[in-house]
């Protein structure tokens, strides 16, 4: 059995390698989801919610995941400064971010009929130990090493999160009160669907909400980091092909994702799945950038070799002359309610990009835009140099 699992698993490494763009370059983007996005808010909330029986305890997300804190993002940014690839550019973050969170007060005060939200920034400000993290997070921008991109206005779907509001869902409400939303299906298995995929739907109108939604969650995008958003990632993989052209539109460029877009599927209905590779073009002239190595050691904890595996995934992307575009999300590296995660993470993370120099001295390391742009025109743009000094300056505010 082990065998057969182990063949099964290389057959499907190179089956997701062996079309589309090639290069001789040994090419690496990190790319990372859910940045700004509360998930679970604290360990009270975590024990608040286990305690009067809602099942948390089947997440990794649920048990880990928070907003970053101040400790969070010195520890990955510290680490990140640490490592340097041939051209002596340091391992940058694709981040992909979430821009707001619900207002929950407004939210109750409007009996759950409408939906209120506030961005990620204000949020920030009033969590304990995070009131200068976006502070951070515009140095980390400055020194190269975490790079936003869009991955939604929000992460979750409003219209079916105030459908089970309103219909007194008990888990749901009592998430609610502790000012958390994410019971996702390793929570709520039998649901078949997730409040965390904003872009699912069962009824054909929300698809009009979601166009608007994209369209604002742009402009706020550029709002906050001063620059329009080349890519974008939907939450949980789940998208209609007709959004496709608002996200052109609105000038995104690269669509990122899994081997399979998700399609919305409608009550009752089966999901259909449509295979990407990387550097296929849509009519709208969009690329798609497709992950193809895995990196999640919060999600496969134990004896499960998490450092070998992704080393699998892109030695193979190499032997197929693709780049290596690794999974990470945030909730690896998140210390704010288990500090052991955020330290088994980071572990794991700086063992891997020594591996990866060691095995390949010429590894590049380059952001999921970059990628695309190099994809599309043959080249890079050049960003303006952040000096060493400046660099210095991060790593003295880091350590």
């Amino acid at each position: 059995m082990k065998l057969y699992r182990k063949i099964r698993n290389e057959l499907a490494r190179h089956v997701l390698n062996y079309r589309g763009w090639r290069t001789d370059r040994k090419l690496i983007v990190f790319e990372s989801d859910d940045w700004g996005s509360i998930r679970m808010p604290s360990r009270e909330a975590y024990q608040s919610l286990l305690q009067a029986g809602v099942d948390v305890n089947n997440s990794a997300y649920c048990r880990n995941d928070s907003l970053a804190s101040e400790e969070d993002l010195e520890m990955l940014f510290e680490l990140l400064l640490s490592v340097k690839d041939k051209n002596r550019r340091n391992p940058v973050f694709t981040a992909n971010a979430v821009l707001t969170n619900p207002d929950f007060d407004k939210i109750r005060r409007d009996g759950f009929d409408s939906y209120h939200c506030e961005n990620f920034t204000e949020t920030l400000k009033r969590y304990p130990g995070h009131q200068n993290s976006f502070s951070l997070w515009k140095q980390g921008m400055e020194a190269g090493i975490f790079h936003p991109q869009f991955h939604g206005k929000e992460h979750l779907n409003v219209a079916f999160w105030l459908k089970l509001l309103r219909e007194n869902w008990n888990d749901f409400q009592l998430a609610f009160d502790n000012e958390c939303w994410g019971l996702s299906g390793d929570v709520y298995p039998e649901m078949g669907r997730s409040v965390q995929a904003t872009f699912d739907f069962s009824e054909d109108e929300e698809i009009g909400q979601h166009h608007e939604n994209i369209a604002s969650g742009l402009d706020l995008f550029e709002e906050i980091f001063g620059y329009r958003s080349l890519s974008f990632i939907a939450n949980n993989f789940i998208w209609s092909e007709e959004l496709n052209q608002t996200l052109a539109n609105c000038g995104v460029r690269y669509l990122q994702g899994m081997k399979y877009q998700l399609l919305p599927v409608k009550e009752g209905g089966k999901r259909e799945l449509i295979r990407h590779h990387v550097g296929e073009k849509n009519s709208f002239g969009q690329l798609y950038l497709i992950r193809n190595a895995v990196f999640e050691p919060s999600l496969r904890k134990g004896s499960y070799d998490n450092v070998g595996s992704c080393m699998k995934g892109i030695k193979t992307a190499f032997q197929w002359k693709k780049p290596a575009i690794i999974s990470t999300h945030r909730l690896n590296y998140i210390g704010f309610i288990d500090p052991d995660n955020r330290k088994r993470g980071l572990t794991q993370l700086k063992q891997l990009m020594h591996e990866i120099l060691r095995e390949w001295p010429d590894a590049e390391f380059v952001t999921s835009d970059e990628l695309g742009q190099l994809i599309e025109t043959g080249a890079i743009k050049k960003k303006p140099i952040v000096k060493t000094s400046e660099k210095e300056d991060l790593k003295s505010t880091v350590l």
